[in-house]
């Protein structure tokens, strides 16, 4: 059939449909006429039960015969079925073609809704065939179904049928192609098509146009089907269609059926894509509102399937409820699932927290849980469990008791509103279950138990607080830091890895103090992400030569990711135009240039406020000639005195090469002033692999 010839017949088949408005309960109709066709009490001759697909007792039959009430349920109209058969039996009867046949039957159900006509149908055929099985099963054991038997000359057939075995077995792929694509037909319109797409939906326009044409050759197919019957019972064997031709039909419908297939397929995705964007958005307004208390968020977020309680207290070992955060500060550590994560920086910080709150459960600054949330996106119970349960059951903090407690829609939400990747990230919810801070790890890491309540507000009062000093760069590493800076003594933090210049820094300096008559303290605090080997032992050398102090390796990294969390808390606080006038962030990027660098620097302070910093070879020319500016020193004091001159080296200095190598992660400044001469630097991407 042409494309021309499809969309008029086509028209022809709309034409004959006048309304929906009547509908029958086609599922539980379908379910009884798929117990007729799955088997009667014998198989037939010439029958082979495997053809339709059908197990040795269909779930359609049980159903059947375990509702007692299923005559209640299905409601189909007498008249139109017994209308449906005789249309076929006295028009095949006397030559009629099987097109006009099929729109007859059309006219007939003008009134019923598409699924509906094709269930009408098929439930009239169903009728016939089912009495026909019934007659041929019990013809050798029953006298009236032999009576009923030879009045209909089915004699005939039972001793033709293993002849006509190649006729049945092609008319059976007939009847299951029939059932399959009513099956479909009903699926699609069983979705809530009304409550996501519109008519003018591509997925329901598709739908439109071929569900008619399907519906055509269902019945069309039915009266092909019901002719073989009549064929069999009276009209005579000789009137039975060719093999051929039935599998040619059989062939059609399979085609039919896959456009079906296609079509709601579509619409299932379609729908469920529109079920998760409500979803999202209603988890999205849980999470974004404000509640009495946090129970509602907690529940949103952690959502076992089997009603289980969906967290496990690390510390007493045992399964709890998110009642146990009931108004409490929650610090969610949403991680992935990594075998190394105690290893790791973010995992350190939070430890050291959590032991301050268990050191002082009694102070306000101890009223939060800290919850593990590893986000595993598609679980595998053999791939993931034993790592899973191995890190949990080391944690005395709060975790999710499995990965599967936090539904998709949480971890979609996890992914794109809190922009999480691999990387470990602390977000914060307040007792009223409002998110107050999406990412607290860089201030926890500055602040530690003083970030308490882990605010965005509180993060930037801490900051409104601060200012660049001696004390807020080495906070903590030293015990002696806070004795210095109170006694007003000079202080002097130095690194890099160039141990020739270690040597002849460390010589200059004490001289220059013994010539100020000042107390200066030297530490060395070494380099951003250096090499573990390398640098321990250039401090095995600093100690064993008595140049200075040394923070211990693991205070080190700490200093530098300090550092580097600064550069995030402080970041995210101020505009880009303003960067180049906020003191705290123009020595970020000092500290972090002279970080970034494999040469030396200093930088030397005293009490809470004078500081001064310098790369390694202007720091040194400007120690080494202490005598150009000591009558400077005498007016204003030795750190500005000294700031003074190295303002003057940087400007007759021939040029200067200076880098900062930043985080991958986080945000990316647009622009960064050099720290050396503010000028803006040059902006490049780079990967590192730095094996030991």
């Amino acid at each position: 059939m042409g494309t021309s010839d499809e969309t008029e017949l086509s028209k022809k088949i709309i034409a004959t449909h006048e309304s929906d408005e009547r509908g029958l309960p086609v599922k539980p109709v379908i379910d009884t006429i798929e117990v007729i066709f799955h088997r009667a009490n014998v198989e037939l001759p010439g029958f082979s039960q495997a053809s339709l697909g059908y197990s040795e007792t269909s779930e359609h039959e049980k159903a059947l015969y375990s509702s007692a009430s299923l005559q209640d349920i299905i409601e189909l109209p007498p008249r139109i079925t017994s209308a449906i058969s005789c249309e076929i039996l006295s028009k095949c009867s006397t030559g009629v073609d099987v097109h006009t046949i099929t729109m007859n039957i059309l006219h007939l159900i003008k009134q019923y809704n598409w699924d509906s006509k094709a269930v009408l149908a098929l439930s009239s055929f169903a009728i016939t065939f089912g009495e026909f099985r019934q007659v041929v099963s019990l013809y050798s054991t029953n006298e009236l179904a032999k009576s009923v038997a030879i009045l209909k000359q089915l004699p005939e057939y039972l001793e033709h049928a293993v002849a006509l075995r190649p006729t049945l077995n092609a008319l059976f792929e007939v009847i299951k192609e029939i059932i399959d694509v009513t099956k479909k037909i009903a699926e699609f319109y069983d979705l809530p098509r009304h409550e996501y797409f519109t008519t003018e939906s591509p997925e329901l326009l598709a739908a439109v146009n071929h569900i008619p044409t399907a519906v055509y050759w269902t019945i069309r197919s039915i009266v092909v089907s019901a002719t073989q019957i009549l064929a069999l019972t009276g009209m005579g064997i000789e009137y039975l269609t060719e093999p051929w031709e039935l599998l040619s039909l059989a062939h059609k419908l399979n085609s039919i059926k896959g456009h079906l297939v296609e079509i709601i397929d579509r619409c299932v995705r379609s729908i469920a894509r529109k079920k998760d964007e409500e979803e999202f958005v209603e988890f999205d307004r849980i999470i974004g509102g404000t509640h009495i208390d946090n129970s509602m968020p907690l529940r949103a977020l952690f959502n076992p399937k089997d009603g289980q309680p969906p967290l496990y207290d690390g510390y007493r070992k045992r399964r709890v409820s998110v009642d146990e955060l009931r108004r409490k500060v929650v610090v969610l550590f949403i991680t992935d699932l990594d075998p190394e994560l105690m290893r790791g920086q973010d995992f350190q910080i939070l430890q050291q927290l959590y032991v301050e709150k268990k050191a002082n459960p009694t102070k306000t600054e101890s009223k939060y849980e800290i919850v593990w949330v590893p986000v595993v996106e598609y679980w595998t119970e053999d791939k993931h469990r034993v790592v899973f349960e191995s890190l949990r059951n080391q944690m005395e903090w709060y975790s999710i008791y499995h990965p599967t407690v936090v539904p998709p829609v949480a971890i979609r939400y996890i992914k794109q509103r809190w922009n999480f990747s691999k990387k470990p990230m602390v977000v914060v919810m307040d007792v009223q279950g409002r998110i107050v801070h999406r990412n607290a790890i860089h201030m926890i890491c500055i602040w530690g138990g003083q970030s308490y309540p882990f605010s965005t507000n509180h993060e930037k009062l801490l900051w409104d607080q601060m200012s660049w000093t001696i004390d807020l760069v080495a906070d903590g590493f030293d015990p002696n830091l806070p004795t210095w800076v109170q006694e007003g003594r000079h202080v002097c933090l130095y690194g890099g890895e160039d141990m020739d210049w270690i040597r002849k820094f460390t010589r200059v300096a004490k001289d220059v103090a013994r010539e100020a008559n000042i107390t200066l303290e030297l530490l060395y605090v070494g380099k951003s992400k250096p090499k573990e080997k390398f640098l321990r032992n250039i401090i095995d050398t600093i100690n064993k030569e008595g140049l200075t102090r040394t923070l211990d390796w693991s205070y080190i990294w700490y200093f530098w990711m300090r550092m580097e969390s600064m550069w995030h808390s402080k970041g995210q606080l101020t505009s880009s135009e303003n960067v180049k006038n906020d003191p705290i962030m123009l020595g970020i990027i000092a500290m972090l240039s002279y970080g970034s660098s494999e040469q030396g620097w200093a930088v030397i302070s005293r009490g809470f406020g004078e500081m001064v910093k310098g790369n390694g070879e202007h720091m040194f020319k400007g120690l080494n000639e202490h005598g150009r500016w000591v009558n400077r020193e005498k007016q204003i004091g030795f750190v500005p005195a000294l700031d003074e001159y190295l303002k003057q080296v940087h400007l007759d200095a021939p040029h200067h090469c200076t880098k900062l190598i930043l985080p991958g992660t986080g945000a990316m400044p647009e622009s960064v002033s050099c720290s050396e001469c503010g000028h803006l630097m040059e902006k490049y991407t780079m990967f590192r692999c730095c094996l030991e």
